[in-house]
């Protein structure tokens, strides 16, 4: 079955893809749909292929070359759910503000909270107004991905902890930080600054 092996080493290069990519790459090769959704199945099945989501996979060999690579999960978080970008403690852990062991990857998204448990790992998106979707970047490399600077990631973090900031007083912001563990010292002074104006600003509108 030489046109299966060659369909599998093509999904080998892809970082990801989708039902209709191995359609594209199926019908280059000659294949009609029914045997494409046949080789799927064997694939799956055979864990040569690794379901994300409905329709969205990674291959075995692809995640096994990469799964070291933090970039690549996130990148994947970003795939997962769009929009979206990583934050909280996933973020504050990548900028060496936070010591608290990842578990899963947390992101922000406008959409509905929702968690996706998957053999690349376990992601946790969280819903946040559209009007804080806000202040995260791209950051390009082997794996581009979106994260939130270091003053969003900790602001996300509260703000989903705090219920929204429910009964918070701005007074008590430093001493909640500290009790998270979070070395707020060691993140730029300009971020730092933005983190306690976005806390203030919110806590005043």
């Amino acid at each position: 079955m030489k046109s299966k092996k060659n369909l599998l080493e093509q999904l080998n290069s892809l970082p990801h893809f989708t039902k209709s990519t191995v359609y594209q790459l199926g019908s280059q090769l000659g294949l009609k749909n029914s045997t494409v959704n046949t080789y799927i199945s064997r694939f799956l099945k055979r864990k040569e292929i690794l379901p994300l989501k409905n329709g969205l996979y990674i291959t075995a060999d692809f995640f096994a070359d990469n799964k070291s690579d933090i970039s690549y999960s996130f990148y994947l978080a970003n795939i997962l759910r769009t929009p979206s970008y990583v934050s909280s403690w996933t973020a504050l852990q990548y900028y060496n503000l936070a010591t608290e062991a990842i578990r899963s990857i947390t992101s922000v998204t406008p959409k509905i909270t929702r968690d996706y448990e998957t053999k690349a790992g376990t992601f946790s998106y969280q819903s946040i107004n559209k009007n804080l979707f806000s202040d995260y970047s791209l950051v390009k490399g082997k794996f581009d991905f979106f994260i939130a600077s270091p003053s969003k990631a900790l602001f996300d973090l509260l703000y989903f902890r705090t219920h929204q900031f429910r009964s918070v007083r701005f007074e008590d912001i430093t001493k909640m930080v500290k009790e998270l563990r979070i070395d707020i010292d060691e993140m730029d002074e300009e971020e730092r600054k933005k983190f306690y104006e976005k806390v203030k600003t919110y806590l005043h509108e």
